[in-house]
């Protein structure tokens, strides 16, 4: 298990080195930083100055190498258009689209089990006819249509909830929340169900289809015929093996959360780092846009790392090959 630990470890900082070339190749691209930053008076030596004060007239390689180097010291450079640490700013803006995000992975996987596992067992009933009609809608409607939906509903009509904003947020070190405060809870009922509901419609119709699947199984079948009693079936057996493969599209989902929150964010005006890198994109700020991208790729080797470590620990099948690995 340590060796194949490392060894996910090792190609997921591997991945980390190509995101970030990817991503520092490409947005040489998208626009001049210096003309966004400058004034339309600033002459021709002003804006060489500049230039050079970036580090934008060194060769690419320089300027990658130089990146990279201060990534893995948790440094991304300065904003060009805001003349501060990179580091800074991810640092005002993480907790927003954490808590956002990580609320929204629980919402989504609890209920999208509990909901998938009812649609398994009652088939037939009018609510899991109900549960599916509604699994189709929450797969086809795009995020931001639920988000001014519920605005719509919530804040317009029923006037319950704020329509923008993250409402009063409390201090605990560095770290900001709006747990805490009545407004803040308020201000995360809504884009926590936008965030969260495509992501809990395909978690539940996975478990609906994998659970289907396992209980038309041989082990389920000489399990009825010993007697054992159907939930025992239900919950010890089938759900047991339904959870190897909704592990993976769980943990995968929580990096597809943060990653795509930028849309969310957008809708109801929420100060995270989504938001942070529209900005960004709209004024060439390179460093930023190249920080927020190895942001989300670190998230998204984390959270692979954790579910193949998962998987010795759900399923006794992976931790019996890798001992007999060992013996030979």
């Amino acid at each position: 298990m340590f060796a194949y630990a490392l060894r996910s470890l090792v190609l997921g900082l591997l991945v980390l080195v190509a995101v970030a070339f990817i991503a520092f190749s490409m947005f040489r691209f998208v626009g001049d930083p210096v003309s966004n930053m400058v004034g339309q008076e600033a002459t021709l030596q002003d804006r060489e100055e500049l230039a050079e004060r970036l580090g934008l007239n060194d060769p690419w390689p320089l300027q990658f190498a130089r990146f990279m180097g201060n990534a893995a010291r948790g440094e991304f450079g300065v904003s060009y258009r805001q003349g501060r640490k990179v580091s800074d700013l991810i640092q005002e803006r993480l907790p927003a689209t954490v808590e956002l995000a990580v609320l929204s992975a629980i919402f989504s996987t609890v209920f999208g089990v509990m909901l998938g596992i009812y649609a398994a067992i009652h088939r037939t009933g009018f609510v899991s006819n109900a549960i599916m009609t509604l699994s189709l809608i929450g797969v086809s409607l795009p995020t931001f249509l639920i988000g001014i939906g519920l605005i719509y509903i919530f804040a317009v009509e029923l006037r319950m909830l704020p329509s923008f904003g993250r409402g009063d947020v409390v201090k605990i070190g560095w770290w900001s929340t709006g747990l805490l405060t009545e407004s803040g809870l308020k201000s995360l009922v809504m884009p926590v169900l936008t965030l969260g509901f495509f992501q809990l419609t395909l978690i539940m119709r996975l478990v609906r289809s994998e659970m289907l699947e396992a209980m038309r199984t041989d082990y389920v079948r000489f399990a009825r015929a010993r007697g054992i009693s159907e939930r025992s079936i239900q919950m010890r057996h089938a759900l047991r093996n339904t959870l190897v493969p909704v592990v993976t599209i769980a943990g995968l989902q929580l990096g597809s959360v943060i990653a795509f929150a930028i849309v969310t964010e957008t809708v109801f005006q929420w100060p995270g780092l989504g938001s942070l890198f529209v900005n960004a994109v709209q004024f060439a700020d390179v460093p930023v846009m190249a920080a927020y991208l190895m942001f989300v790729a670190s998230v998204f080797v984390i959270v692979s790392l954790v579910v193949d470590l998962l998987y010795f620990v759900i399923d006794p099948r992976l931790r019996s090959q890798s001992r007999l690995g060992k013996a030979h």
